[in-house]
């Protein structure tokens, strides 16, 4: 089993709702899109789901069991949200094998083939700090996969992305999502969630609407 279901979760941030009493499930084997401008609650949701904000009211439960009571956070989630912190004086391949060293899942064959797959070099010795923004996208997408989580959670995954950067990861998805992984894409590019998603959520002021 592969779910997410989010039921009456309402959560407020100086004073103003961010998740407005929301009701969602999600299943494995599909790419859920998010579309909203910033600040309409598509990040907030991502967060709550991932365990970094506890929701006012309601509750998440995922694969069955409930966040913040049975468990911390998902078991096995990639997540790609807002500025993921990266080691700025260590290459690629070194900041996946110190990040690996937390489960200790990855073998040194995951972190090379993820490396490859989102188009960087695993042997190269250069700092993430000399890194372009597009490089450091890519890098953060490699973070969240190189365990090969069940669920993924990201937040405008082809940002500074040039055409062959986003046709790129957009083919991974594509491969996860067949592999029966559980895929929540948020993102202002419209384009984006229509060529990936097999459903679409619009969210406004904190509130998710089914197009």
């Amino acid at each position: 089993m592969n779910e997410i279901v989010i039921e009456n979760v309402t959560k407020k941030l100086k004073n103003k709702i961010v998740l407005d009493n929301v009701n969602l499930k999600f299943e494995g084997g599909h790419i859920y899109g998010l579309v909203g401008r910033n600040g309409s609650g598509k990040t907030m949701l991502l967060r709550a789901i991932c365990g970094l904000i506890f929701p006012d009211k309601g509750k998440i439960l995922i694969n069955g069991k409930e966040l913040h009571k049975e468990i911390s956070f998902p078991e096995s989630c990639g997540v790609m949200i807002e500025n993921n912190e990266l080691l700025p004086n260590f290459s690629a391949y070194d900041n996946l094998k110190i990040l690996s060293k937390i489960k200790n899942t990855a073998t040194e064959e995951d972190i090379i083939n993820t490396i490859e797959s989102i188009g960087l070099d695993p042997k190269s010795k250069a700092k993430i700090k000399t890194y372009s923004l597009g490089m450091k996208q890519r890098l953060s997408l490699a973070q969240a996969l190189f365990e090969n989580p069940d669920i993924l959670l990201l937040d405008e995954p082809t940002n500074a992305l040039d055409d062959n950067g986003v046709n790129t990861i957009r083919d991974i998805l594509l491969k996860e999502k067949d592999e029966g992984k559980l895929i929540i894409v948020a993102s202002h590019n419209k384009e984006d969630i229509t060529l990936l998603a097999d459903t679409i959520i619009n969210v406004s002021n904190g509130t998710f609407i089914f197009s």
